[in-house]
């Protein structure tokens, strides 16, 4: 008796949010690259082939699309603003706007506020984080910030006084080889949340990256060293 033929499982189909992301990725684009293009968490952009997610970015991304293939525009910051236009909230059945689900950005009276990234969301350049430092610039606040990385991406040794002084109070040692160090605070003064702002804005909006680049221009970490973690605090200066 011949042996039967294996019943092929049919491929599933992509919906249109996922088939425009493969093109967009066929020329080049990750999805990394996407979800910047479109202000969203990388994770989402995963959900447009395992959960069937994305209609609501389907006209963004068509638009992002077609300005890549016939305007040779390339530039992610440039194709972000691009897409910005044609992203509108999804809504509910009786019409209205659906509500988002977004950890709330708070900052007390007191100017009291605190904002961390995991390793997703530093992927996608900390994007949660820069409401709570545009609204600390806003409100003329002082901010620090604690970063996470390997050990070995800091120039200076832990505990010393040239970089975030006093291991037991400002560096955390991780098990996994990585440590935590905190810049400013309010003995020290820490710094203008209006800098900072400045620094993301010209960084597209990149939170991650602009603390990078602090830390880089301060003599503070290697140019390849990689935040793990993110952590940003803020007060009102007395």
């Amino acid at each position: 008796m011949p042996p039967r033929a294996r019943r092929r499982t049919p491929e599933p189909q992509l919906n249109e949010a996922a088939r425009l992301a493969d093109q967009l990725q066929a020329v080049g684009y990750t999805k990394r690259d996407i979800a910047r293009i479109i202000n969203r968490d990388p994770s989402l952009v995963s959900q447009f082939y395992t959960k069937h997610k994305g209609a609501a970015f389907v006209p963004a991304l068509t638009h992002v699309l077609a300005a890549v293939q016939t305007a040779g525009i390339t530039d992610t910051t440039e194709l972000a603003t691009l897409a910005a236009r044609h992203i509108t909230r999804r809504t509910t059945a009786t019409g209205t706007r659906a509500r988002v689900r977004t950890k709330a950005v708070l900052i007390t009276p007191t100017g009291t506020g605190t904002g961390r990234a995991g390793a997703q969301a530093i992927a996608s350049g900390s994007a949660r984080l820069r409401p709570l430092i545009a609204e600390a610039a806003h409100q003329g606040l002082r901010m620090a910030f604690t970063v996470r990385m390997a050990k070995t991406g800091y120039l200076h040794a832990s505990g010393s006084r040239t970089d975030s002084p006093g291991i037991r109070r400002d560096v955390i040692q991780r098990a996994d080889h990585t440590e935590e160090r905190s810049y400013g605070s309010a003995t020290t003064g820490g710094f203008e949340a209006a800098d900072f702002a400045h620094r993301v804005d010209q960084a597209g909006g990149d939170v991650t990256s602009a603390v990078h680049q602090w830390l880089v221009e301060n003599g503070r970490i290697h140019p390849d060293a990689h935040i793990t973690h993110l952590e940003i605090r803020t007060w009102r200066p007395r």
